[in-house]
């Protein structure tokens, strides 16, 4: 805290003491908090978020230290916690944030410098929108174009099958969607309170959703030994175990994954809906990475064109919800919040519920809504934008798949360390060996191994990764997960760092 921060806070502290003094003197008790810890929602206080937790705070306040002059073994803190592309050097699409200013600033449309394909998309939305502007408030469910063009886009991409806009939900990023089916989702106490199945290693928003709504977690390991592959027998067995003591009703599938990296096979993924069906299990899959496919031989393949071409015993009746965003693939426009949910075969009175339920918060932000509109109705062959927006989104996709392989490449050359290939997404999840002085150590300081592991990484380097504990890991293994997305030659500078830090770190402690 910096001296002026200091001053104030000691003039409110002050302040609070003339107060109560003043209370005491008119014969008034002094009053506690209404809110306080104790007295406040429980389910909170449950909720952690490691991609933003104390490894991140610590990175934020060394970066206020380095400004103030204060002499660290490193010149700048580099993050690679969370996969915020902009942040870290990509480049936005042109298009996309020129069809954006134009329904910003409506005059632009009379600027000869934009090309006729961004302004006609710019005249579609804003004809959309309440008085032909982004700032109004737009449908619940969202605005009826952009539904329209992303039930054309879900067509497409499965080949044909048909996709209806009043299934199309737009959200404020995935996130919202995902947390608005686990609300439709929970009921019931004790041993019928709701269970959902989820991954581990998982993205923190379903353990800390699940916490914040009192459902009960129920894990389901990814099996690190075959790239972080998904076994049927491993869902049967966490369901069987589950069953003592709540009532599964729903899996999570990440796919592409995060922060494993890996894609999933067809094959599993039928395997996967045989085994929704069987056990009579909603799915939930998140798709935001589907762009994100890196490897030789892997193929993104939507839950929804697979469940489709396996007939109606299954397309008729397992409940399905997928969801995408703005925020990753190509784009990497976190900031704008823009995301689509769809749901499949949803009971048609949960269905008017659903609705009910998002229009309490009125609509996704708009802006958020135009820029999935033009994720999803990007320029085609014979427009003018065409060949930009086509040579821009390879660069971005290629630039990625390059630094996925460099990523895996160089944390394999480092004893101690194991890393996976990151077949997709934008995450690198390698297995870290941590001698046992240093588990002592750590276990000293209540802290996770890998928690203490990447605080030192932090403090000695500058390097800000995320341990594995915050997403789940098999008892007695250590992990940190890393984005790829830094630019190559900081990328580069992160791992060799990595690798230094590693080496001098075993032999700290051995």
């Amino acid at each position: 805290m910096g001296q002026r921060g200091r001053a104030i806070s000691g003039l409110s502290a002050s302040r609070r003491g003339l107060t109560q003094a003043k209370m005491a003197e008119n014969g008034v008790a002094p009053r506690g908090k209404v809110l306080t810890i104790d007295t406040m929602n429980p389910t909170v206080k449950m909720v952690e978020y490691a991609v933003r937790g104390p490894i991140v705070q610590r990175a934020v306040q060394i970066e206020q230290e380095l400004k103030e002059g204060v002499k660290k073994p490193f010149a700048e803190v580099i993050k690679a916690n969370i996969g915020d592309a902009h942040a870290m050097g990509q480049q936005p699409i042109t298009f996309f944030r020129q069809v954006l200013a134009l329904c910003s600033y409506p005059e632009l449309l009379n600027d000869s410098t934009f090309p006729e394909d961004a302004k006609s998309r710019a005249r579609r939305i804003l004809q959309s929108c309440g008085g032909s502007s982004m700032g109004s408030y737009s449908a619940s469910q969202g605005i009826d174009c952009v539904r329209q063009d992303v039930a054309c886009y879900i067509e497409r991409r499965d080949g044909g099958v048909p996709c209806d806009p009043d299934d199309i939900y737009l959200t404020t990023g995935a996130s919202d969607g995902i947390m608005t089916m686990l609300k439709l989702l929970v009921c019931g106490e004790d041993e019928s309170r709701t269970g959902v199945m989820i991954s581990i290693p998982q993205y923190p928003l379903y353990s800390a959703a699940l916490a914040e709504l009192g459902a009960v977690q129920i894990n389901y390991y990814l099996n690190e030994d075959k790239c972080w592959s998904l076994d049927i027998s491993e869902l049967q067995r966490a369901l069987e175990e589950a069953r003592a003591h709540c009532k599964p009703r729903a899996l999570c599938i990440i796919n592409p994954g995060n922060p494993t990296g890996q894609v999933q096979s067809r094959q599993c993924i039928e395997d996967v809906i045989r085994f929704a069906a069987k056990e009579h299990l909603l799915l939930m899959a998140d798709e935001v990475y589907q762009d994100n496919v890196y490897a030789e031989g892997c193929q993104f393949h939507s839950f929804k064109k697979v469940l489709f071409e396996m007939g109606p015993e299954y397309s008729n009746t397992v409940e399905l919800a997928s969801f995408h965003s703005t925020s990753k693939c190509y784009m990497g426009e976190c900031g704008f919040r823009g995301g689509y949910m769809e749901i499949i075969n949803m009971d048609p009175e949960v269905k008017s519920q659903l609705t009910k339920l998002v229009s309490v918060r009125l609509c996704p932000p708009v802006p958020g809504q135009a820029l999935m509109d033009l994720v999803v109705n990007c320029p085609q062959l014979g427009e003018p934008s065409y060949n930009n927006f086509i040579k821009e989104r390879t660069a971005t996709l290629n630039a990625l798949a390059e630094k996925a392989k460099l990523t895996e490449q160089i944390l394999n050359t480092v004893p101690g360390i194991s890393c996976n290939p990151v077949q997709g997404a934008m995450y690198s999840f390698p297995s870290i060996t941590i001698p046992k002085r240093a588990i002592e150590e750590a276990t000293e300081k209540g802290q996770a191994p890998d928690m203490f592991y990447c605080m030192k990484l932090l403090e000695e380097t500058g390097i800000c990764l995320v341990p594995g504990s915050g997403f789940g890991q098999k008892e007695g293994t250590y992990h940190f997960r890393m984005t790829i997305l830094p630019p190559t030659e900081k990328l580069k500078t992160l791992l060799n760092k990595v690798k230094e830090f590693h080496q001098n770190f075993t032999e700290q402690y051995s």
